[in-house]
């Protein structure tokens, strides 16, 4: 080992070592901290390594030592080693690269359960980066235009995985919870600390479909829909509507989506009531003919005005409505600056709005008054960074659109004619 020319078992233990130096690295002074390369450090420090590798490839032509490193060696052992450890964040569980872990045991220990600011990840990973950046510099160095999809595919790659760990530092993800009415300009990061933002949202309004209720049986004793591993349940979205729980043949007669709760002396009653906290009613009846047990009554999933209503058929069970589904909820806000710009826009789920760079997106609500919450929580996401990365994924794509391209598909044809032209 160590004699030139070097091969697969130099490339491991150079992967190897920098894994041990950054598990020393972890335990010794910890994860590393990112908010340390913010702007301008991070650009420095991208045009810092950029000149490093040029000047390691510059001297490579007198090293032969140096021109190992963007060899397909270096390149099979480095991508291996760091792939490596991009599975097992994959099957560990990741906590926020800003909070303190205090479980985890080994896994902690190593930085496995924040990888991407362990010492280990961030070695291999510029270890990987610095070899597929010789190997562009290379190819970039001695150009031929057969090896434009080459150079663009790994130069794509090159700057996505770049700017995507220098910009690290410069992301930003608030949260902000906005009450309907109230202009709010501040948020709250990873950490909890309040932010205030050179952007204001301002809640109109706060709408919910819900997916129809549904009925289902639970046990009494410990509250677990039956049967256990597969919960059984009927949709109701008419009425009338029959079907079967279990040994229970269950009926709906009346469907209130809008009702209040009217307690009576030996009974609860529902009524139609159209206004904030009503809740959804089904009046039912239940029939064992097994056991000759006939029960009705009615059945609610309650709100934070009424109370939940289940319908006891045994001892052992009672028929119950839960908490209706979201199917949909959006927030109707007006988003503006600083700078007295300002734009109305409909926030969903997986939907998200856009302005001064910072991208808008509809999180939750208050989930104690469900479709009545005046008040909605947004993620807001910013990353500078963010077209560069999108840069380097379409030199990939064009990449790829050369290679299909430029590939020589018509080569066996030409063949056959240079034979014919010989005979």
């Amino acid at each position: 080992m160590w004699k030139q020319p070097w091969g697969y078992a130099e490339g491991w233990a150079i992967s190897i070592g920098l894994f041990i130096t950054g598990v020393i690295l972890q335990m010794t002074t910890g994860k590393v901290d990112a908010t340390l390369f913010q702007y301008p450090l991070n650009a420095i420090a991208g045009g810092v390594f950029l000149f490093f590798l040029i000047m390691v490839y510059a001297a490579s032509r007198k090293a032969a030592v140096l021109q190992w490193f963007y060899s397909l060696m270096a390149s099979i052992t480095s991508l291996t080693a760091w792939m490596v450890l991009v599975i097992i964040m994959g099957l560990t569980r990741q906590v926020a690269p800003s909070a303190t872990v205090t479980h985890g045991g080994l896994l902690s220990g190593l930085g496995f359960m924040q990888m991407t600011v362990s010492w280990p990840f961030m070695l291999l990973f510029l270890y990987f980066l610095s070899v597929l950046g010789l190997v562009t510099i290379r190819k970039i160095s001695c150009f031929k235009w057969k090896d434009v999809p080459f150079i663009l595919n790994h130069a794509g790659l090159f700057i996505t995985l770049l700017a995507a760990i220098l910009g690290n530092g410069d992301l930003q993800r608030l949260r902000m919870t906005v009450s309907q009415g109230e202009p709010e300009w501040r948020a709250t990061d990873e950490a909890g600390e309040m932010q205030e933002l050179p952007l204001a949202i301002e809640l109109k309004s706060f709408t919910i479909d819900e997916y129809p209720p549904k009925l289902l049986i639970i046990d009494n004793a410990d509250g677990k829909a039956l049967p256990e591993k597969n919960p059984e349940n009927i949709l109701v979205e008419s009425t009338p509507l029959s079907g079967n729980l279990l040994d229970w043949e269950i009926e709906v007669t009346d469907l209130l989506p809008m009702a209040a709760c009217v307690p009576g002396k030996d009974t609860v009653n529902f009524v139609a009531f159209h206004s904030e906290g009503a809740t959804t009613a089904l009046y039912v009846t239940a029939c064992n003919k097994a056991s000759g047990v006939e029960k009705s009554g009615w059945v609610s999933c309650g709100s934070f005005m009424f109370p939940y209503v289940s319908l006891q058929l045994n001892e052992e069970v009672s028929l119950v409505m839960p908490e209706r589904e979201p199917k949909r909820f959006a927030s109707e806000v007006l988003v503006y600056t600083k700078e007295k710009e300002q734009a109305e826009a409909l926030i969903e789920v997986n939907k998200p709005f856009s302005m001064s760079g910072w991208k808008i997106y509809q999180l939750s609500y208050d989930e104690t008054k469900g479709k009545w919450s005046r008040l909605s929580i947004f993620e807001l996401v910013k990353d500078p960074w963010l077209p560069l990365v999108y840069t380097g994924i379409l030199m990939m794509l064009l990449g790829s659109v050369c290679l299909f391209i430029l590939a020589p598909g018509n080569k066996p044809e030409q063949t056959v004619v240079n034979d014919a032209k010989t005979v």
